[in-house]
């Protein structure tokens, strides 16, 4: 051992000694205080770990969860198509002569000639369309699983088989064929002129059913490697976190903002650097700028969904309620005896208007939980809420954009 690491060990032990002092004189001052303050500090200690715990910082994010590459996407497939084998529940070709007219010229590309004027009066045939997603960088021999659907008036395609599909592209390219055996979820039965049915028996996937023939050509970086990374959600501030996280971990300026969506990446030329490039860029973390105020409206439903920045300013609000319930009942009227008139039903009907009453009430929240509660205690329906949150929002006094879906 040289001279110079016994001097570095001996340093080192010396600090040990001197920080045990200090922690031991620290600890002594701490138990005196708590003896004498004892509650005050407690207090202390509990606010300094509320505000630890308001300090985390927000959940970081990839960058693959915010955003994708240009022109690394799926495409749409769609084709026309025959299912057949169905038990008496395909397409009334009467009402959907087009199930016939595609049957009939399937036959004849097989070689069967079928006479002209012939009324085929097939139950185990039905027309369908059949769509798919292709994802990228698909090569031809890969499987992709396919929707079934009927156009006509097929009750169920189960145990069904689709023939042979053609898949298009909006450029009118097949790039893929479909057929297989159809795998429906819903069931159905009916006798007696009574029926009874389970779910959806008019569509069917069939997984893995259509084998690629066509890849999309897509050249990355054919612009001198350039890339460009578009944002899911178009907002200003995190193209710019987004910009400065992936600077930040390349060490040089690769990343620039074009607008609040899209950012230009300065990639490498060769393939190989580029694919470590992407993997690169889509593992980068950062914090995304909070979600704006939002409230979502379900007309069909009802519903009501509203993130955690919305807020209410003070309002009063009046609501209350108009029923109408109208009463039916029957009655028959007779003539009198040996008398000329005949037996009639006449109703008798009752009207009754009652409209509940409605009391200013006042509604404030600063947070989430405040809102629910303030518009909880109004004891609106889902419906009616729908119309105070739009008066509150013209009113000035919600703070949140309105969505109606």
């Amino acid at each position: 051992m040289t001279v110079r690491s016994m001097k570095e060990r001996q340093w080192a032990n010396a600090m040990r000694v001197m920080s045990l002092s200090i922690c031991s004189v620290g600890m002594k001052r701490l138990r005196k205080r708590c003896s004498q303050k004892n509650n005050s500090l407690l207090i202390q200690l509990a606010g300094i770990a509320l505000m630890c715990v308001l300090a985390l910082p927000a959940q970081a994010e990839s960058v693959r969860e915010l955003a994708s590459f240009a022109g690394v996407r799926d495409n749409q497939l769609v084709g026309y198509g025959l299912v057949v084998g169905l038990d008496s529940t395909g397409d009334q070709t009467t009402q959907a002569p087009f199930t016939s007219q595609s049957l009939t010229n399937m036959l004849s590309q097989l070689g069967v000639t079928v006479p002209a004027g012939t009324n085929l009066q097939l139950r185990n045939v039905a027309a369908v369309m059949v769509t798919a997603d292709l994802p990228p960088f698909s090569r031809p021999g890969q499987r992709l699983n396919i929707v079934v659907s009927s156009i006509a008036n097929a009750r169920s395609l189960r145990g069904g088989t689709l023939l042979m599909t053609p898949l298009r592209g909006a450029d009118g390219e097949t790039y893929a064929i479909a057929q297989g055996n159809m795998l429906v979820g819903g069931a159905g039965a009916q006798a007696g002129g009574s029926s009874v049915q389970i779910n959806q028996q008019a569509s069917g996937r069939i997984p893995n059913g259509a084998l690629v023939e066509k890849e999309v050509p897509l050249n990355l970086g054919a612009n001198g490697g350039m890339l460009e990374l578009q944002l899911n959600e178009s907002d200003f501030g995190t193209v710019q976190r987004m910009v400065t996280a992936i600077n930040n971990e390349f060490g040089q300026s690769v990343a620039y903002a074009r607008n609040g969506r899209v950012i230009a990446l300065d990639g490498p030329a060769d393939d190989n650097a580029r694919v470590n490039f992407m993997a690169r860029i889509e593992n980068v973390q950062l914090t995304p700028t909070d979600a704006p105020a939002l409230v979502v409206l379900n007309s069909r439903t009802g519903s009501v969904v509203m993130n955690s920045d919305v807020t209410l300013r003070q309002a009063a609000v009046a609501h209350g309620s108009l029923s109408i319930m109208i009463d039916t009942q029957f009655g028959v009227s007779q003539p009198g005896p040996f008398g000329e008139g005949e037996t009639v039903v006449v109703p008798d009907t009752d009207i009754d208007i009652e409209q509940q009453e409605a009391y200013l009430q006042m509604v404030e929240g600063a947070q989430l939980n405040e809102v629910v509660n303030a518009l909880n205690a109004l004891g609106a329906t889902p419906q009616d809420l729908m119309s105070i949150l739009e008066a509150l929002k013209v009113s000035g006094s919600l703070r949140a954009e309105l969505k109606v879906i």
